[in-house]
């Protein structure tokens, strides 16, 4: 086993990790005593039952016959085909996380139907000890995956793409791609394996720089007929110590199909693409990483970007729970709506509703999680009857705020401009 070479058998390698383990954990302040008492270090190490495989690689089984697999009611989606948005005029009464069976959908070609229990995660490349190949991978299978400890993460996944029709509409800059609204963004709880433990049972080493995660969903072809192979996106060895997970559950239920069953990443606060569903290989790598998801797709180019920048960490952004150009009634009414960052907790929202001349706080609803959102709450008497312009600006902790404008880029990622959000009230 490429995790064990350095080792006599498997029993003095468990030994030792374990040994280890129990050490790093008495430097973070706990006692052997506390420490063999709760099991921690035996519960990361389970003999045997959590051991990585040095044999086998990750299977895709059949597609379904359309490319998402769930139901689609108009009243919950925006159906694009191989994308579904969430409607936010649905979203009032579901509470802080989003339902598996609710969640966007955000799929480069189809959704792959795959069992669990034939899925196996390789991983290989020169920064694991040994060099591990892509044709004999360090391996770990479903099973296995699932009696390492696990966390939860509440965390939202965020297209980059989610806002790109305004562009558009406000600011007369049109982007191809998928014309989202607001809806390509999820808040989930998540639960699965810390990506850092298993890169360590794998034998991550030192000098390690890069990771590459790759999907099992069916190879991507462009408009040019371009084969890119499945959708992989590079991530930096300190991004994936910091908070990503193996995630194979949402919401305490096993992952639904077109958000990844059976396995994906969880990269918190990152845009979507970098959230690899389906994850099947992991390369670990010395030296840096490209994909065509980090060189050609998802990068901020144009007039404003003389140098493509890949994208990373997402932005502010705010969603009234609102369809836009919906008709409200003319009395007093309290407004909903959800703001989130991908850098650090919203400090506060503040809407207007008279198209950005006056401004005025929302309340905050808890919770208020990093790499997640925040609700909000603003009471409203209209004038009287007629066409209004709703906003809201939300501001997060590490001190940005929601411009009136943004930008143009080529790709349409990253709309983070306040949304004009049209109403009328009745008479």
């Amino acid at each position: 086993m490429h995790d064990q070479e350095q080792f006599v058998d498997e029993d003095t390698y468990f030994a030792v990790r374990e040994e280890q383990l129990v050490r790093k954990l008495e430097r973070s302040g706990y006692t052997r005593r506390q420490i063999l008492r709760n099991g921690a270090a035996g519960a990361l190490l389970l003999a045997g039952a959590g051991r990585l495989a040095s044999a086998g690689r990750a299977r895709a089984a059949t597609t379904a016959s359309s490319p998402i697999v769930k139901p689609l009611p108009p009243e919950w989606f925006i159906d694009y085909g191989t994308n579904a948005e969430m409607r936010w005029d649905a979203v009032p009464g579901l509470g802080y996380f989003i339902p598996g069976e609710r969640f966007f959908v955000r799929d480069h070609t189809s959704t792959p139907l795959i069992e669990a229990n034939t899925w196996t995660l390789g991983l290989w490349g020169d920064g694991l000890r040994g060099s591990p190949t892509q044709s004999n991978p360090v391996t770990l299978n479903y099973q296995q995956l699932r009696r390492l400890p696990s966390v939860e993460v509440p965390a939202f996944i965020e297209c980059a793409g989610n806002g790109r029709s305004f562009l558009n509409t406000q600011q007369n800059t049109p982007a191809s791609g998928t014309q989202w609204g607001l809806g390509a963004i999820g808040v989930g709880n998540w639960r699965g394996v810390p990506l850092a433990e298993v890169l360590e049972r794998a034998g991550i080493s030192r000098s390690a720089v890069d990771i590459m995660p790759a999907g099992l969903d069916p190879d991507y072809v462009d408009a040019g007929g371009v084969d890119h192979g499945p959708v992989r996106r590079p991530l930096p060895i300190a991004k994936a110590f910091e908070n990503t997970i193996l995630a194979y559950e949402l919401n305490g239920q096993p992952l639904p199909p077109d958000n990844g069953y059976p396995v994906r990443l969880v990269v918190p606060g990152w845009v979507g693409v970098a959230n690899i569903k389906w994850v099947g290989q992991i390369q670990v790598s010395r030296e840096p990483l490209y994909s065509y998801w980090n060189t050609t797709g998802y990068i901020l180019e144009g007039p404003a970007y003389p140098n493509p920048i890949p994208l990373s960490t997402q932005v502010v952004k705010s969603a009234f729970e609102l369809a836009l150009n919906a008709t409200l009634p003319n009395q007093r009414q309290v407004l909903t709506g959800r703001s989130w960052s991908g850098l650090a907790p919203i400090k506060r929202v503040d809407i207007s509703t008279d198209g950005g001349l006056s401004w005025r706080p929302a309340r905050l609803r808890w919770p208020n999680l990093p790499n997640a959102w925040v609700r909000w709450e603003y009471p409203w008497t209209p004038p009287g009857p007629g066409s209004y312009t709703l906003q809201a600006r939300a501001t997060d902790w590490a001190g940005r705020a929601q411009p009136a404008t943004v930008p143009f880029n080529t790709l349409g990622y990253l709309f983070w401009a306040t949304v004009k959000h049209p109403v009328t009230v009745a008479s």
